[in-house]
């Protein structure tokens, strides 16, 4: 019989965050003037991130065998839900809005914590579709420069194929990136009159 008591682990492990003593690693977060340095353990960095382990495999230690990192396009709030997730496993989005959990799910992607990232690609489809189509366009040039949400995909291309203007039509067209248009005008189901298609071709 296995027995398991992950919460009081998960909290032990939490309490290190607000320990100063025997960490090695500092990462700074954020841009001026909103930055923060949160101070962590590279054993359990690289235990649970495979992106923390490649980028501090490169990164040489200071006089006090400390390790620094800078990350200026992931912002306070989205690093202390990606700390914590890493420390205990705990990920709190009640006081979050749909933009804030989208560019989590891309941040989470890009750390390779796809447990994390599909999670928060399902509560979107799931939970937050009128906010998705409300923000189609961007959405889509955001799923082209990453193209881990494969759900999100999905999602997206079987709107365009029913409701093509939801593209051609807005304002963001012109700005589309190419791989994108292309894979929108390849679909054999595009519900769209061939000319008006090269027609927003030319526009493009």
């Amino acid at each position: 019989m296995v027995i398991k008591f992950f919460e009081k682990l998960s909290d032990n492990y939490l309490e290190l965050l607000d320990d100063n003593e025997d960490f090695n690693i500092v990462i700074n977060v954020g841009e001026l003037p909103n930055t923060k340095i949160f101070q962590a353990h590279s054993a359990i960095l690289r235990c649970r991130s495979l992106y923390f382990r490649n980028e501090f495999a490169n990164v040489r230690k200071n006089k006090n065998n400390i390790k620094t990192l800078d990350l200026k396009h992931v912002s306070i709030q989205q690093f202390e839900i990606i700390i914590r997730y890493i420390y205990g496993g705990v990920v709190l989005l009640e006081n979050y809005n749909s933009s804030f959990i989208f560019e989590l799910m891309l941040i989470a992607y890009e750390f390779l914590f796809d447990e994390l990232a599909k999670h928060l690609e399902t509560h979107l489809i799931e939970a937050e579709a009128h906010w998705l189509r409300l923000n189609f366009t961007h959405i889509y040039k955001k799923r082209f420069q990453n193209n881990k949400p494969q759900e999100l995909q999905k999602w997206c291309n079987d709107i365009i194929v029913k409701y093509p203007d939801k593209i051609f039509e807005s304002e963001d067209f012109v700005s589309l990136q190419e791989n994108a248009l292309v894979s929108i005008i390849s679909r054999d189901d595009l519900q769209m009159e061939e000319i008006k298609i090269w027609n927003y071709i030319i526009k493009w």
